[in-house]
């Protein structure tokens, strides 16, 4: 195993997600330096932050990785370089392997949500999942080291994943199961309800308004005031909201204009 030469090394970032909490991701002999960027990006979204690359194609570092992983650097800067899958595992206690295909080995097959909650399970314990090359994927021998399987439920029209995309499902999945995925703001009203006496003042505006510039005939009056009476309930009207509504109306009856 390798790591990044120490006199390259940046301080070490502080993440939401301690590492060792988080299943660890294997990206075995990945190609492009954007997929490796790219699920550096997918990672951090959802506080996965340890990364172990076996065998990248054409060395390590690749030219455009960090410009790909749009500012998840600390995931880059932690990865570690393994020869093999078996050195890349040999201190963890179960680990998953990402397939789109089935492989005719005896072993449970999960999809990312039920897999993530497996893992969640196993608290206290060095977990990992495996993802192999962008053209091929794992190899038999590759898939038969981990413990499980896991695929995903995909169109058969077109069932091949980007290898980040496959990441990314992951930590959306990890992150769900072990209780991380809170919204970031819940868009609640930051304006009480509209009492009634505020309603029934706009109501009164309104059709004052409306009076003023002959919406509708004398016989039709209360039948149009009431529908917009409705309409109006309807849209569950805040205080901001009434004044807003009332301030419009003040402008466009204001004298002289």
């Amino acid at each position: 195993m390798t790591t990044p030469d120490a006199s390259s090394e940046k301080p070490t970032k502080i993440t939401e997600v301690p590492p060792g909490i988080a299943p660890v991701v294997i990206l075995v002999e990945p190609q492009l330096a954007e997929n490796i960027g790219m699920t550096a990006r997918a990672m951090a979204n959802f506080g996965l932050s340890e990364l172990r690359l076996v065998n990248p194609k054409n060395g390590w570092p690749k030219k455009g990785v960090r410009e790909a992983a749009s500012g998840a650097t600390h995931v880059l800067d932690r990865a570690t370089i393994h020869g093999s899958v078996a050195e890349a595992i040999g201190d963890l206690h179960y680990v998953l392997a990402t397939t789109a295909r089935e492989r005719g080995q005896m072993k449970r097959v999960f999809a990312p949500e039920a897999a993530m909650g497996e893992l969640v399970a196993r608290e206290g314990q060095r977990n990992a999942v495996m993802f192999g090359r962008e053209r091929v994927g794992l190899t038999n021998d590759e898939v038969s080291l981990a413990d499980a399987i896991i695929t995903f439920p995909v169109s058969p029209d077109f069932p091949s994943l980007n290898l980040a995309q496959a990441v990314l499902l992951v930590g959306y999945a990890w992150r769900q199961a072990s209780g991380r995925a809170v919204l970031p703001f819940s868009g609640e009203l930051l304006s009480p309800p509209a009492t009634r006496e505020a309603l029934m003042s706009l109501f009164g505006s309104l059709e004052t308004a409306l009076d003023e510039a002959r919406f509708y005939p004398p016989e039709k009056r209360e039948i149009i005031a009431r529908n917009m009476r409705d309409m109006l309930h309807r849209m569950s009207l805040t205080e901001q909201d009434v004044r807003t509504f009332r301030g419009a109306l003040r402008a466009l009856t204001r004298k002289g204009t």
